[in-house]
């Protein structure tokens, strides 16, 4: 069960030595990063893993003996002054540079920024003026959303020393709440990938096991609140990449519906896909940021008018909730998710979970979804072709890296081949191909007549059941370098999450359990929760329900 620790225990509050600004930067991967005319990668992964297997384990488990406060307790004590922002910052400054040496989910991070929005909060409260819903909460923000006096790379090369001359949309309500925004997260070059190993400038690695991946594209945001190196992080999620990290590394991650989160400022992978959310230590730490960054935007068109629910008031205390609290729910669990390629321990740790559903009053029964494994190849179709051309403005001409030549189209072409990472050019040569002339009807086309299918049929299945009830991934957090030289094998590990992209569902994943598998020993394991469209807030209810009356262990083993 859960340990309870005053806040000053939970964050330790000794102020760090102040630091100066911090870019990560693998100095071993790259011959120059002003000029990357002759860069190449000189340390292959298996030397990645080693490094990781070798890592100071001790550095990583005390980093994780320290507890970060529930942001409602956080916002309630500065709030009232019984703590201010500066010693929560400074605590979880603290936090981040210790568990740095071991998790390297930051890349990039500056102390006395983070500070002095810290001081701003408590001159607000000294002064009597209103304080935000997140008052003095330090949050991080993923490296594909723009957040100025930050850089923003996409965790690309290509994009090295761009610094954006604005906020996206979701950052600037993060600081009209009053967070405190901590630092940019590792992640997977663009977005593309499951691991965060695809990240041109470091691997991150799982603060539960530090020799496992913590998934991706955004497995440093997921592994920065597993480590408590944030109270709440923000990621993007094109086709699991909350979720699957937030299994991996046993936190919880929200991915709203499409249209529920602006867009505006997310650095562009796939925008029929693409979703802003986040990522903390409880359902209720993931409703107080939804309910700051949620909500229409006029300078996005595809976010939606529709009214923003009140989702932290919408959850219910446990000690005011019945013996039944979820009397008259009724789950759905997909049959399709439950089958071959799925470990035996997460089979196992689902079904408990169902069955604790059934304790609580729930129904569950088992839905078939034929169309479930069309997904995945209509997914790779669809956000290959659209990352073929949001790519296509990475020319070195407007921002970024540029390479030194003799001409312009060299100059393209140079600034394309050594900018880019494998996967993302793998991935840009795949959508050019499906949109080229003569194979448009034959793949593109015929993937958006798929996805047309997949949300008709989860929709349809979402009317007679409140949730569909599914693994977030087919196993739990595999070793680093396991699956670099097999990209098929790492795709089909996003199964159980894309077609909710293809649908534009909400979904929530929460830790439901531990592996007791040889492979995967004690590594947490995640059950996801999928919605109707703009039904947050009765998944946010669900989990909450589920979270607070299992005895499954949160972010940070005990």
């Amino acid at each position: 069960e859960r340990t309870c620790y005053s806040l000053a225990q939970r964050l330790q509050c000794v102020r760090p030595a102040p630091s100066k600004f911090t870019m990560k930067t693998n100095t071993a991967n790259a011959s120059s990063v002003a000029n990357l005319k002759g860069y190449r990668a000189t340390r292959g992964y298996s030397q990645l893993a080693r490094d990781a297997r070798t890592s100071t384990r001790p550095s990583c488990r005390k980093a994780q003996s320290v507890r970060a406060a529930s942001i409602r307790e956080m916002t309630s004590r500065v709030k009232c002054g019984e703590m201010s922002a500066l010693d929560i910052t400074d605590g979880y400054l603290r936090q981040l540079e210790e568990a740095e040496q071991s998790v390297h989910a930051f890349l990039w991070w500056e102390a006395e920024q983070a500070r002095n929005a810290a001081k701003s909060v408590d001159i607000a409260r000294a002064a009597g003026d209103p304080l935000g819903l997140l008052a003095g909460v330090p949050i991080a923000v993923k490296d594909n959303i723009v957040q100025q006096g930050s850089p923003t790379t996409c965790g690309s090369r290509i994009l090295e020393g761009y610094h954006p001359p604005y906020d996206a949309t979701c950052v600037a309500k993060l600081r009209e709440a009053g967070a405190v925004l901590i630092g940019k997260t590792n992640m997977d070059e663009f977005g593309m990938g499951s691991t965060t190993e695809g990240s041109a400038y470091q691997v991150t690695a799982n603060p539960r096991d530090v020799t496992r991946v913590p998934g991706g594209s955004s497995g440093g945001s997921a592994a920065a609140v597993a480590a408590n190196q944030c109270a709440a992080s923000l990621g993007s999620d094109t086709g699991g990449s909350i979720r699957q990290p937030a299994s991996f590394c046993g936190v919880v991650g929200l991915k709203p519906t499409y249209g529920r989160v602006s867009r505006y400022g997310l650095v562009a992978y796939s925008s029929s896909l693409d979703v802003i959310g986040p990522l903390a230590q409880s359902v209720e730490d993931c409703a107080f940021v939804l309910q700051a960054i949620a909500g229409a935007d006029a300078k996005d068109a595809t976010s939606s008018p529709e009214q923003v629910d009140d989702y932290v008031s919408g959850l219910v205390s446990v000690t005011d909730m019945d013996s039944k609290p979820l009397a008259g729910k009724k789950l759905g669990l997909v049959k399709q998710t439950m089958g071959d390629g799925v470990d035996v321990t997460v089979k196992e740790a689902i079904v408990a979970a169902c069955k604790h559903f059934e304790s609580l009053g729930a129904e569950i029964v088992e839905l078939s979804l034929p169309t479930f494994e069309l997904g995945l190849p209509a997914y790779y179709v669809i956000a290959s072709s659209e990352a073929s051309s949001n790519l296509s403005r990475y020319d070195g001409v407007r921002y970024g890296t540029r390479a030194e030549a003799a001409d312009l189209a060299k100059m393209y072409c140079d600034t394309r081949k050594d900018g880019f990472g494998s996967e993302v050019k793998r991935r840009i040569l795949m959508g050019t191909y499906t949109l080229s002339a003569g194979y448009y009807d034959a793949y593109y086309k015929r993937a958006q007549q798929v996805r047309t299918l997949i949300r008709k049929e989860m929709n349809c299945a979402l009317g007679t059941v409140d949730a569909l009830v599914s693994p977030a991934a087919p196993t739990p957090a595999y070793p680093i370098g396991s699956k670099v030289n097999d990209p098929l094998s790492m795709y089909a590990g996003d199964l159980m999450t894309i077609n909710v992209n293809l649908a534009g569902l909400p979904a929530i994943v929460v830790p439901c359990g531990t592996s007791t598998s040889k492979d995967f020993k004690d590594l947490p394991i995640g059950i996801q929760l999928v919605g109707g469209s703009f039904k947050e807030m009765q998944l946010l209810q669900l989990a909450h329900v589920f979270e607070v009356t299992s005895k499954v262990v949160g972010a940070v083993p005990a």
